[in-house]
């Protein structure tokens, strides 16, 4: 039987345990979207939390509950929508804006720091510009809280890659997603739902490239990322050990306080805030993902 690492099914002293074993906590983040029709569509969150659950079991540490609400539907990700996904009669997204899920995730902070996690780890199987986003918040946490934070997209970990040349590492949808997931979850991935190679058309964004698909090399890369997590836990206990810091964000009133004066001024600057991505064009008006694709301003935000 498996290491239950899963923080909402432990019990008290199981969760006590795993603690005084490792301190460290890993938040992992998806987004229910199309994913072509032979994956499950909430591929991002299934993909990043089956993957901190095995780094966990491996090198320690417990996971906490999955957040399938991320960005998306306004600036570049909503014309990569129209262009990809195109004119759905529902999108079947979780999604919300910028601003929310990053507020969010610094209450995702405060547990840990409350809690005297000693690491936290952000997991993000959700692509584009968020990811950066999530670095650069949590470089403006980290001088707020004791727990050391880090944050990355799943790809980061995935070295070499698919192809083994450190170049295949994320996609959407294609031959690296649905391997991973594949491997992961074999009941969420049914490879017989492909189209014919051939077929025209924007099948729910799927990857041009998912017919090369593998659940061997999918399991080979879950090795690697497991590997690479194992590695960055032991960094960030080791800097946690030579800095022993105070833990200090412990309250709402903490977070909401740090919210106002050091992340919500630098959001208009955050990538995912912007008007479009480089080269892209304007989504046409009578797109249903025209609504939401311009960045409001943050005046009462």
């Amino acid at each position: 039987m498996e290491r239950e690492v899963r923080w909402e099914r432990m019990f008290p002293d199981q969760l006590e345990a795993a603690f005084a074993e490792c301190p460290v906590v890993y938040f992992t983040y998806g987004l229910a979207e199309p994913h072509g029709p032979a994956c499950a569509i909430g591929l991002d969150g299934l993909k990043a939390h089956a993957i901190a659950c095995e780094a966990a079991r491996a090198h320690g540490g417990i996971v906490a509950p999955p957040d399938f609400w991320h960005i998306h539907e306004l600036s570049g990700y909503a014309v990569w929508a129209w262009q990809s996904v195109g004119e759905v009669e529902r999108t079947w997204l979780t999604s919300m804006p910028p601003w929310q899920h990053f507020k969010n995730v610094c209450y995702h902070i405060r547990a840990a720091d409350a809690i005297g996690f000693h690491a936290a780890i952000f997991l993000t199987g959700h692509y584009g510009p968020n990811w950066e986003d999530l670095k650069t918040m949590l470089g403006l946490l980290q001088p707020h809280v004791g727990t050391r934070l880090y944050g990355l997209p799943d790809f980061e970990a995935n070295v070499p890659g698919f192809d083994n040349d450190n170049q295949s590492g994320g996609d959407h949808a294609g031959k690296v997603e649905t391997s991973l997931l594949w491997a992961l979850m074999p009941e969420c991935v049914d490879v017989s739902r492909l189209p014919d190679p051939q077929a025209e058309g924007k099948f729910l964004a799927l990857g041009r490239n998912a017919w090369e698909s593998d659940r061997r090399v999918g399991e080979r890369m879950v090795a690697d990322e497991v590997r690479f997590l194992g590695e960055k836990t032991r960094e960030l206990l080791a800097a946690y050990e030579a800095l022993r810091p105070a833990h200090t964000m412990l309250t709402f009133v903490d977070v909401e306080r740090v919210w106002d004066e050091v992340v919500r001024p630098a959001l208009p600057g955050f990538r995912s805030m912007q008007e479009r991505w480089e080269g892209q064009p304007d989504v046409p008006a009578d797109s249903r993902w025209h609504g939401n694709w311009r960045v409001p301003e943050l005046t009462d935000r």
